[in-house]
């Protein structure tokens, strides 16, 4: 959600879709709970078209499709849909054209709609707390992301490694960053988002960080990310701007 709003910020027209049936990016960036809206549910189990369920959002450039606790019922349902796989990139090819940056926010699970984001994105970025039970998940995710390179997205490709909740002043934290960055080299994003305050109480006020205190560390770190991530953008010519960000 903070990345999607810096793209925003950058004067890049961008498009957030909720894949998360717990709907935090939803929440976090200002929509209160609302039974009536039509969330991405509705655009995979009812077909209905994503212009009907695009909404507008607090940040300028970024428009949001939201989330609710339906779409955890759209991970059985879509079980027995034909190309059921293939349901979210058919639905966001007609709006390639229209934004710079497409985020997808996953599920910390790899379930049909997490799969279903994967297979739709161009690239995957991948964030991790600077623990060392988060490295341990890291080569089972990026040997996912290979099966899947072979199956269902040959063109799929890492954005990038995103270091989060980086404590400078612990040996644990200046330790993991060593060790991703010698194994994984420029894969890792040269932007660090650190353990801080203003950060973590922006999603109750339902604002991007960049709205709640631009002056924070957290709002500098993601303004940097977003810059990281254009510049990714521009280097690969005629391909989409889709990104699928991974909860794990």
């Amino acid at each position: 959600m903070n990345l999607a709003a810096c793209l925003a910020a950058a004067e890049q027209a961008t498009l957030l879709i909720d894949c998360d049936s717990q709907a935090n990016a939803t929440a976090a960036v200002g929509f209160a709970k609302d039974p009536s809206r039509r969330t991405l549910y509705h655009a995979l189990i009812l077909n209905e078209p994503f212009d009907k369920i695009i909404q507008k959002s607090q940040v300028d450039g970024l428009d949001v499709i939201p989330a609710d606790k339906n779409l955890a019922g759209a991970a059985v349902e879509l079980v027995s849909a034909e190309e059921r796989e293939y349901k979210l990139r058919a639905a966001v090819k007609p709006l390639e054209e229209k934004y710079e940056f497409i985020v997808l926010d996953c599920p910390p699970a790899l379930d049909l709609l997490t799969l279903n984001a994967l297979v739709a994105a161009g690239s995957v970025l991948v964030p991790i707390q600077c623990e060392y039970l988060a490295l341990e998940g890291v080569s089972e995710l990026l040997d996912t992301l290979m099966r899947i390179r072979r199956t269902l997205n040959p063109s799929l490709e890492i954005e990038g490694i995103l270091l989060t909740m980086y404590d400078e002043r612990t040996t644990l934290s200046r330790q993991v960053a060593t060790d991703l960055r010698s194994f994984f080299g420029t894969q890792v994003f040269k932007s660090l988002i650190p353990r801080n305050v203003r950060l973590a109480e922006a999603p109750s006020f339902g604002k991007p960080i960049i709205f709640y205190d631009i002056h924070s560390k957290g709002a500098e770190s993601y303004t940097q990310l977003a810059r990281e991530v254009i510049a990714n953008a521009e280097k690969r010519p005629g391909t989409g701007a889709r990104s699928a960000h991974s909860g794990a």
